[in-house]
């Protein structure tokens, strides 16, 4: 299982994908995806999800990005959650594996020049997200730490020729 993300088409878009394995049940990953109070050590914004099809998914605190909302596409948990961000998707599968589980993060793109941007910010978040769920204290997304990795992780993913040109937040 590749940590990076990898560039692949999704009906046609362009998307960046992730796979990490955790060895919690579904339901425990779930929870780290969809309760605010544990999304936050991870995720970029504040994430408050209506749990419905069409609910509102309601995005804040995010210092690099206005606050806004999208729409919950797919909701089955705990096995799949999917909703607009943006012009962009996020889709999040979970597949039972072993005594643990397969988490599969995939970033559908409105815009492929976004790919290397946005693998690099979700490999930040996904290494939060593997600290949180080890039970590890880490300042978030948006620590010093993370902003620093953020710079090689995005010069890599250039390197290996993931499509990139969009414009990169200021960071600090």
């Amino acid at each position: 299982m590749n940590a990076n993300g990898q560039y692949v088409e999704v009906n046609g878009r362009p998307a960046v994908r992730f796979e990490r394995r955790y060895a919690h049940a579904p339901a425990r990953v779930w929870a780290a995806i969809v309760d605010p109070e544990q999304s936050r050590h991870w995720f970029p914004s504040k994430l408050i999800i209506e749990d419905r099809v069409g609910g509102l998914v309601d995005f804040s605190d995010d210092p690099n990005q206005a606050d806004g909302t999208g729409t919950v596409l797919a909701f089955d948990p705990p096995q799949r959650l999917e909703f607009s961000w943006g012009g962009d998707e996020l889709h999040f599968e979970l597949t039972p594996d072993g005594d643990g589980c397969v988490l599969r993060l995939t970033n559908v793109l409105e815009a492929r020049d976004t790919a290397a941007r946005n693998a690099s910010g979700w490999t930040v978040c996904l290494a939060e997200l593997d600290k949180a769920m080890a039970g590890t204290p880490s300042d978030g997304p948006h620590s010093s730490e993370a902003d620093a990795a953020f710079e090689g992780i995005y010069r890599d993913y250039i390197t290996a020729g993931m499509p990139h040109g969009a414009p990169i937040p200021p960071m600090g």
